[in-house]
Parts: structure tokens; sequence; C-alpha cells
């Protein structure tokens, strides 16, 4: 049982099996089952409204709900008025129009100017200066800091080894530099206090920019599909958990289940994953000795645990808010839209600016799903371009609790008509960590 759950958390930050299919209706992007005046109230706080009943369908059910009621589906979102109310209700600055049909991925590139494009080797390896410096910075307040003080140390550090994710990022999307063996042994390197093997990460990462918000396709987070969340008790409240308070790391899961297992690799990319798993395991067996050799096990927690899981907070956090809101939709292949996924489904989250400036713009989003090839370094100029041309279709955020409050509250399964469905109206008594999060976290937006 216990590795069937973890089979389970770990396959919905990917790919599914298979989802269940809802009757064909016709909707738009931002679907009618979650537009209200204020609708995120009736989510988060529990206001009564009328409601309808929704059957939940499945393959298999143990102990699963058959009915449970839900609202009614409110007008949708066509006014600038109305798109306004559901951004202040989601912790939004911005919710954007619907991209029209026939606007395709290479109309929106054909507006970037061409400058955005040009790699700079001077600024490529600047970032590269900056997070060794800041990583170095970092680990030299935890050997000094006092008890009391060490988690802003480790807060420094793990979003400052975030910075090397971001440099191996962009070596992985050919945007580092104009040498490809240099971008493989720079990305490696990046990657490798991370302990993440760089080439399993950069094939499945391409899928996910080739498929973004693409059922079943995507090979980052998925919603929870019904059929999984009412297979059993045990692993319903498994999924509660693991989308509910520990989401913020639940990319540790996704780093578990995508990146070690050969058999989720093509033949003509094995060999290439299996040399950066080799690197990985290398580090691992002189990098940690080491550490605990100098400074013991509780130096290795101090000084490498600690960042990383810091590291991670990011990881997830970024992940989520780049891709998930209520009114953000997966689709199925049949249904899905480049250009729409791309600009339509992807966040523009603006962060405290030391946090900018050490993960290198890589909250500055939408301008990397529009073209990878856009360096960090011209992510912004690439994004106010956007802005000018196609600004009134893209969703704007400032990182605020109301926006983590949204994400880690509602959008749990996936639902074609709503988009997602929280737990606490599939399995109320159940959702204990959901209710919890929604009395502990704030709702105060920026």
């Amino acid at each position: 049982m216990a590795s069937r759950i973890a089979d389970s958390l770990f396959a919905f930050t990917g790919p599914q099996q298979c989802l269940p299919r809802a009757p064909q209706v016709a909707h738009a992007r931002l679907s009618p089952g979650v537009y209200a005046v204020r609708p995120i109230d009736l989510l988060l706080k529990g206001k009564t409204h009328r409601r309808r009943t929704f059957l939940v369908s499945a393959k298999k059910r143990v102990g699963c709900i058959k009915a449970v009621a839900v609202p009614a589906a409110p007008p949708s979102a066509d006014s600038a008025e109305e798109r306004e109310q559901l951004a202040e209700s989601y912790g939004f600055k911005q919710i954007g129009q619907d991209l029209p049909d026939n606007v395709t991925l290479k109309d929106i590139m054909d507006t970037l100017p061409k400058e955005v494009f040009e790699i700079d080797d001077v600024k490529a390896w600047k970032s590269v200066l900056v997070s060794v410096t800041s990583y170095a910075l970092g680990l030299f307040m935890i050997a000094k800091a006092p008890w009391y003080l060490l988690p802003l140390a480790w807060a420094w550090t793990g979003t400052a080894v975030t910075g090397f994710f971001v440099i191996g990022h962009d070596c992985a999307h050919k945007s580092f530099s104009k040498n490809k063996l240099v971008e493989d042994i720079v990305g490696t390197l990046a990657f490798l206090p991370l302990v993440y093997p760089y080439e399993p990460w950069r094939f499945k990462h391409d899928r996910h920019h080739a498929k973004t918000n693409m059922l079943v396709h995507d090979t980052a987070w998925q919603p929870v599909p019904p059929e999984e969340f009412d297979s059993s008790p045990v692993l319903r409240k498994a999924i509660i958990l693991g989308y509910g308070p520990i989401r913020p790391w639940l990319s540790i899961a996704h780093w578990v289940n995508w990146h070690f297992n050969l058999r989720k690799f093509r033949p003509s990319e094995v060999n290439r994953v299996k040399i950066s798993l080799a690197c990985v395991f290398a580090f691992m067996a002189v990098g940690w000795p080491l550490i605990i050799y100098k400074v013991g096990i509780l130096g290795w927690v101090k000084f490498w645990l600690m960042p990383w899981l810091g590291y991670h907070f990011w990881m997830s956090t970024f992940t989520m808010v780049h891709h998930t809101a209520p009114h953000i939709p997966f689709k199925p292949a049949d249904e899905w839209n480049a250009a729409q996924a791309q600009l339509n489904g992807t966040v523009h989250c603006d962060y405290p600016s030391w946090i900018e400036i050490l993960c290198h713009d890589i909250n500055v989003h939408i301008p990397h799903h529009i073209s990878p090839r856009i360096p960090s370094y011209n992510l912004r100029a690439a994004h106010e371009s956007i802005q000018e041309n196609w600004g009134k279709y893209t969703n704007l955020a400032t990182w605020n609790w109301r926006l983590m409050k949204t994400i880690m509250t509602v959008c749990h399964v996936y639902n074609k008509e709503e988009n997602y469905i929280p737990f606490d109206r599939l399995a109320p008594e159940e959702s204990q960590p959901i209710t919890f999060l929604k009395k502990a976290m704030p709702d105060y937006a920026a």
C-alpha cells in the first residue's frame, strides 16, 4: 500500500496513464464553473450558495463519494469588470482575455525583438559569478550565524542555489552558450549540488514546453485524476496531504519519480541519461562523505540538506505559480492550442527583488514559454515587448498569500467544466489539512 501511495503521488507531478473524460461541452478558456463575484469566498471561507449535484465518475471506487454539492455555474468572465473581480479574488493583478483561436505561437514570436534571442557570453558568465558568490556567502552565513538566525541563512542559501538550477536550465535550452559542449558541462556541474541529473531533467523539461498544460502529456504537475482520488481512503488522505500542506516541497516527488528510472526514457536518450546519473551518484558518493567527515551528520543537515529543501521550496513554488490557477485549464490533446497554453496558460509573477536577482528572473516566465531560446538575462526585455503587443491576454501577479492560498486550497482534482474541484468539496471529512490551510494562511494580497 505504501508503494502504491508513493507512485500515485509521484504520478500527479507528470503525465497520467488515463484521465476521465467528461461529456463534451462548449466552454471558454475561463471555465464557467469557477466564476462569481468573489468566488474564492465560497471556496476558501465556506459560505453557502445555491447548489447542484455533481457526480464524480471513476473506473474504480473504494469508499468514494458518489455525489457532492457544488455551486451552480455562475456567468462567464467576459467583461473587464468580471476579470478584475476574479483577479482580486485569486490574488492576481490581471487575468488576461481569451487569446483568439487564429493566433499562432509564431505570430507572437514574430513580434519579439531579435535582440532578445542573442547570447551574450559576458552576461551568461556574470550569472554564474552571481550564483557562486551568493552561494558561498550563504555557506559562510550558515557557518557563522547563531542558531536563531540559521533559518534566514538557509533561506538565502536555498535561494542562491536555485540560481544554479536556472543556469543549468539555460544550458538545457541552448540559451547559455553557442558551444553545446560548454552548455553540457556547465549544466551538469550546476545541477550537481542539487543532486539533480541534468540530461534526464532536460529531456523531460523539453516535453513540458512542447505540451504545456496538456492533459496526460505535460511532464510538469497535473491536476489530480478523479479516479485516483476515489480509489482508496488511505491514498486519498495521502493525496490531500501532498497537494495541501507539503505542496511547496512536492517537487521532491517529481525529482525522484522522473529522473532516475531508465525505462522512462527513449532508447536514443538512455546513454546520456546514464552519464548524468553517474555524475550525480559520484557527487553523492564523494561529496556527502566529505561533508560528513568535516562537519558531521548534523553539519550535512545544516550545510546541505536545509538549503536543498529551500531550493525545492522555490522549485515547487515557481512551478505552481507559473501554470496553476482556477481559471487556467489543462486540456486534452484534441482541444489544446499551443499559443493559448503558452501565453494564456503561463503566469508572470513578481517576487521581492533579491529573489529575482538570485534566481536570474526565472519568474519572468511568459516569454520563456513563447520561446525557450531566450536567455534569462533577456527575459525582461522580451516581457516588455509581450506586454506592448499582447499584454491584454496575459496573466499577471505579485507573489502574495492569497495567490498561494488559492493554489493550495482550490486547485486540486481535475474537472473538465470547472478546471479544478477542491478536495474539501469532494471529501470534506477527510480534508482537515485543507481546512487547516484555510484557517492558517492569511488572505492578504499585495
